[in-house]
């Protein structure tokens, strides 16, 4: 699977470097195969802060409080999957849009729930790759449901186990 990671770090909370951005490159395209995504994909990730994510959620959800992962997806959604048209493939990739993660969170979670930082970082790019390919899990529980297993399927596939 085709995937152009174009990343940007604007935090200096959490040391990131590209064994973290490797780990998380492979849980997206893990995520692109299992979804069967069939042309190349381009995904924008940003490594923030608590205060960051913070104020990313204020101006676009209108949430005034942090979180560990925000996705803004770029195509179409329609039946709970997204539609490619011709003018969605530039250079021969797909933007599916993009992904910020709060480091600082990642770090809290992972000690909160007994795991390693890079299988949270993969949770939590898996979990917003899924947003931008279509899936949302405020749209019910059966969604949430689907969407948390594959979220399992795909973590456990590149060795990412609880």
């Amino acid at each position: 699977m085709e995937l152009h990671l174009l990343w940007e770090n604007e935090q200096d909370k959490v040391t990131v470097g590209e064994r973290d951005v490797a780990i998380i490159e492979k849980c997206l395209k893990e995520a692109l195969k299992e979804e069967r995504f069939p042309y190349p994909a381009e995904v924008n990730l940003l490594f923030t802060d608590n205060t960051g994510i913070r104020e990313m959620n204020q101006q676009y959800r209108e949430t005034d409080r942090e979180t560990d992962v925000l996705s803004f997806p770029l195509l179409e959604q329609e039946d709970g999957g997204v539609v490619v048209y011709d003018e969605d493939i530039n250079d021969g990739f797909v933007s599916l849009g993009d992904i910020v993660i709060s480091l600082e969170k990642a770090e809290q979670q992972a000690r909160e729930y007994g795991h390693s930082f890079e299988r949270e970082i993969g949770f939590l790019a898996v979990h917003s790759m899924l947003h931008l390919l279509g899936y949302d899990h405020e749209r019910g529980e059966t969604e949430e449901k689907e969407m948390f297993e594959k979220q399992n399927i795909i973590l456990n596939t590149v060795g990412l186990v609880r």
